[in-house]
């Protein structure tokens, strides 16, 4: 199993983003299985950036549901609709989605009352919604635009590594 090193403490949000990489490029290597890369890389995510309280994945089904896929933070909710919440409109929308406040989100699905902000990125192939890729915070405002870009360069680095079509549902 690889090495994984933790990040330097001081190190600006975007070298915070490289290091995250290079550890997961590490995990990656040698193994296809999707499942296994999302579990560790919410591990990863939840164990690196501060003031979280969850992080995880959902998978497509058809394109009525996501599903719940590895997490790191409390229970959550098991399936949320497509195009309802932050992250079933990311999904349907194909776009990353910066939350500052979930409260002032039309439709907000709350599974924790105490998150606050979110940020939902879209899991692509070649077009194709796999899940996506979801962390809240009980902080008002915690991401912005370096989270997303971070967390897209991620997330493609996830699909593209993984057999993660397979676990869903064609669309």
């Amino acid at each position: 199993m690889a090495q994984v090193s933790h990040s330097t403490p001081g190190s600006s949000k975007q070298d915070q983003y490289q290091e995250i990489r290079t550890a997961l490029r590490a995990l990656l290597e040698g193994e296809r299985d999707g499942l296994a890369h999302c579990a560790n890389t919410a591990a990863l995510l939840y164990e690196r950036l501060a003031d979280l309280n969850w992080v995880g994945f959902y998978f497509a089904r058809s394109n009525t549901d996501l599903v719940l896929g590895p997490f790191q933070g409390k229970v959550a909710c098991v399936r949320i609709p497509w195009g309802r919440g932050v992250c079933g409109t990311a999904a349907e929308r194909r776009t990353t989605l910066v939350v500052p406040d979930v409260h002032e989100f039309p439709g907000h699905i709350a599974c924790d009352a105490a998150s606050r902000s979110e940020i939902v990125v879209p899991l692509l192939s070649a077009g194709r919604v796999l899940g996506v890729l979801d962390l809240d915070s009980p902080r008002a405002a915690r991401f912005d635009e370096v989270d997303a870009h971070g967390l897209n360069a991620i997330a493609e680095l996830l699909v593209a590594h993984s057999d993660l079509g397979r676990y869903v549902d064609p669309l």
